[in-house]
Parts: structure tokens; C-alpha cells; sequence
């Protein structure tokens, strides 16, 4: 059933995009924030606590769907709201033990629970999945995801342009990987590897939750699945000694804290994907391969940052597709589920297409 009518919860840069995106393609807009945002939107908004259930209950009565662009710890309780008030959830969290609730929850669901709709999880597991729809029989996918500054500075060569919060649990919760066969759990931060994208010498190692579903999806069809996230060479190695050698891994939050302000948001950032499937097609073995480097595009008027526009870009193609009954409307939504050619074609999902420098 079609629908119009949605909430956006998080008024960040994602969010800000995200709830411009879908007004922009033909959506009732409300946006909801602990503050109001500086810049003029073109959506209606409003404060709100977005902690306070009776508050949540009020405004979800009043939309088809909602969108969550808040901290992983605060979409459980959303979820549930969603849930009891029959409409469409969606989100972009990379967190494992909030997707599973939200699993459990959609078993009984009336709308449609769409987490994971970000870039990875999300985009990255809708383009390993097409690829190893081509394969006869696929042995292995390997996905590979940068966010990082063009010109790095420092040891770490990084800025935080993705939540620290965020950041922070993908690099010490442990990973999900299919390897041999085997559904197993890795130890973040491990499995190091050299990735060249377009000429850049890059580092790989495993981080949590990119997989999103996908170890469900693939057990006992794929030898080897896993994700690992891209970085400038020696980060690994610096966040390995940040965590565990001076014990930040105890202490989240500061550590989050500690790293912003040593490594703050740039403007010049980049989204590299690497994504590689292996595989039999009529007897013979072949490799297939994604490989994309994303920049700062123009979307509404305004340069918006690489992560920005492809986190945003991603979820909102996911929401035009479930609008216009391309999706289903009820249950769980696994990514990988999702015809990558159907997403490309969307509106918002083209900008992949434009703003892509193609590397493979």
C-alpha cells in the first residue's frame, strides 16, 4: 500500500538529507529534533524528546512511516513504538543486537521493519548479493567500505564524519563472518589486508555489523562472506593500541569524545567501495567485481559531504521503493533482498550512477 506520510527522527547532516530527499520526492515531511536546524529546509519540523515514549506515541500517530537518524541505542524503544502503532520502520543502524530485536518484532508487524538501510549495512549488501546472483555457485564475498578524508592528516589519517558513537562499536563488537562454511565470530580489528582502490593504497580490517543479514541470508549457499572496513594505512594498528593497550575499550563514550576532538568532520571526504564475488558460471571460475569512489555532490542547492549523501541516498531509495509497492509492505526487510537494478533506477538511488568514479 502506498503511503506519504513520514517522520524523520535526527536532524543531522544524514538526517537533514535524508528528510530533503524524500521531500523532494513527493513526501509529507515532518522532522523532529531536540533542536531545531540553523539552516532553512524545506520540510516542516519541530523539538521534541525523542527519549520520551508519550512524545514518540504522539507523532507516530500521526505518520505512515518513520525514519530513525539517531544513535543505535535509541531505536529499539522507536522500533517498538512503530510497531505497536502499525507503521513502517526504518533505520540505519550497523548495531547486531538492535536489528535482531527488530526481527522478533517483525514477525508480528503491520508496516514494514527496515533497518540497516544505511550504506554498510545497506548499499554494500544489495551490491554483494547482485553480484553473486551471477555465479552458478558462489564461493565468496568479500565487501570493503572507506569513509575517509581526501587530504588525511596525522597518524590516523581520518576524520569523523560518521557518528563516534557508531564508529566506536563497530571497531571493538565482535564480527560475523561466514568462513568455510562455518557461521562464526571474529574479533574486531583483525583479518588486515592491503586494498588498492584506483590507484590509492588503503588497509582493510573487520569491523562489526556491515554484514547486516547477510551471514542468515548466505549460510549453507557461500563458502566465505565477510565485511571489512578501509582505511588509510596504520590506522588499525593506532586504534588497536588506542583501545585495548590504554584500555579505551572500557570507556566508550570518553573514547568517542577523545577521538572527535583530535579527529573532527571535514568537508573533502570520500566514500570508496570494494566489493568482490567469486564464483562457477557455466564450469568456469570468475571473479566479479564493484569498485566505486563517491564525493561531495550538489543535491537541493547545497555540497553535501560523500557519507552524507550516500548514507541518506540509500535509504531513501529503500522508502521510494517500498511507496511505489516494489517492496514488500509487512514483515522484516533483508538489504540483500533487494534488486540492485531496482534500487539504481529509483530517483534518489541514481544519484549512485552520477556520482560514482567507477575503479572496476
Amino acid at each position: 500500500m502506498s503511503f506519504k506520510k513520514i517522520a524523520v527522527l535526527g536532524l543531522g547532516k544524514v538526517g537533514r538529507l535524508a528528510a530533503t530527499l524524500l521531500h523532494e520526492g513527493g513526501f509529507e515531511v515532518i522532522g523532529v529534533d531536540a533542536q531545531l536546524p540553523l539552516s532553512d529546509v524545506p520540510f516542516k519540523c519541530r523539538t521534541g524528546d525523542i527519549s520520551d515514549p508519550q512524545v514518540i506515541g504522539e507523532l507516530l500517530s500521526n505518520v505512515e512511516a518513520v525514519l530513525s537518524c539517531l544513535p543505535y541505542h535509541l531505536n529499539i524503544e522507536l522500533a517498538r513504538a512503530a510497531h505497536l502503532g502499525g507503521i513502517h520502520y526504518f533505520d540505519l543502524t550497523e548495531d547486531v543486537p538492535t536489528t535482531n530485536f527488530i526481527i522478533e518484532l517483525s514477525k508480528t508487524s503491520r508496516g514494514l521493519m527496515a533497518p540497516q538501510c544505511g550504506l554498510a549495512p545497506g548499499f554494500v549488501g544489495i551490491v554483494g548479493a547482485s553480484l553473486a546472483d551471477g555465479f552458478d555457485r558462489c564461493r565468496s564475498i568479500r565487501m570493503r567500505v572507506g569513509a575517509l578524508p581526501q587530504h588525511p592528516t596525522g597518524l590516523l589519517g581520518y576524520a569523523f564524519n560518521w557518528s563516534p558513537e557508531g564508529v566506536v562499536n563497530e571497531y571493538l563488537n565482535d564480527c560475523e563472518v561466514i568462513e568455510g562454511g562455518v557461521r562464526k565470530l571474529v574479533s574486531p580489528m583483525e583479518w588486515h589486508e592491503t586494498v588498492y582502490v584506483g590507484g590509492v593504497k588503503l588497509e582493510a580490517f573487520t569491523t562489526s555489523g556491515g554484514l547486516g543479514t547477510m551471514c542468515d541470508t548466505m549460510l549453507g549457499k557461500i563458502d566465505n562472506l565477510d565485511y571489512k572496513t578501509m582505511r588509510y594505512p596504520g590506522h588499525m594498528e593506532l586504534m588497536n593500541f588506542f583501545f585495548h593497550e590504554l584500555l579505551m575499550r572500557d570507556k566508550r563514550k570518553l573514547a568517542g569524545e577523545i577521538l572527535t576532538n583530535a579527529k573532527p568532520p571535514v568537508e573533502d571526504d570520500v566514500v570508496y567501495v570494494h566489493v568482490a564475488a567469486e564464483g562457477t558460471e557455466n564450469g568456469s571460475l570468475r571473479r566479479k567485481e564493484f569498485v566505486r569512489a563517491y564525493y561531495p555532490i550538489e543535491i537541493a542547492g547545497a555540497r553535501r559531504t560523500a557519507i552524507a549523501w550516500t548514507t541518506s541516498a540509500s535509504v531513501v531509495a529503500v522508502i521510494e521503493m517500498v511507496r511505489d509497492g516494489l517492496l514488500p509492505a509487512t514483515g522484516f526487510l533483508h538489504q540483500e533482498h533487494i534488486p540492485l537494478e531496482m534500487f539504481l533506477k529509483t530517483p534518489t538511488g541514481s544519484l549512485f550512477k552520477a556520482g560514482a568514479t567507477s575503479h572496476g
